[in-house]
């Protein structure tokens, strides 16, 4: 199955989570717009984003939840960082990113023929006792100027 390359809209954020079995629910709801804004980001950061958007309230750990479940459902994706934290992306198709450790911030990158060449390389090979299941390709940077 071939995953649509978008951010779902509200429209069709309710969609998934009805196929899904879930209910809608203004923090799922609420979290969602938050991750659409965002694109990538900590359940610390979501509630920031609410708060300051003057969106639903709800607590870190209520957030985390969402978050948590719309990644095992496969709605969001989830990024590991350099910091330990558990940041989740609203892109759950497969891309590269831009990750500048200082700033803990993570960018989409446009990678068609970087990622083409990856997998191209890498299905030549065998990992013995392992299935690839992805390939996360992270490039790791931070801002001009600013110091390691």
């Amino acid at each position: 199955m071939r995953r649509a390359k978008t951010i779902p809209n509200e429209e069709k954020f309710r969609s998934m989570l009805k196929s899904r079995g879930f209910r809608i629910t203004e923090t799922r709801m609420a979290v969602h717009r938050a991750m659409m804004d965002l694109e990538h980001a900590t359940a610390e950061q979501v509630a920031e984003w609410l708060k300051a958007n003057n969106d639903a309230a709800a607590s870190v750990s209520s957030i985390y939840n969402v978050l948590q479940q719309m990644a095992v459902a496969g709605i969001y994706a989830y990024r590991l960082s350099a910091d330990s934290k558990r940041y989740f992306d609203v892109c759950n198709f497969s891309h590269a990113h831009l990750y500048d450790r200082k700033n803990g911030v993570y960018k989409n990158l446009p990678d068609g023929a970087t990622r083409d060449a990856i997998n191209a390389t890498l299905k030549k090979h065998r990992f013995r006792g392992y299935t690839v299941e992805d390939i996360d390709v992270q490039v790791v940077c931070h801002k001009r100027g600013e110091s390691r």
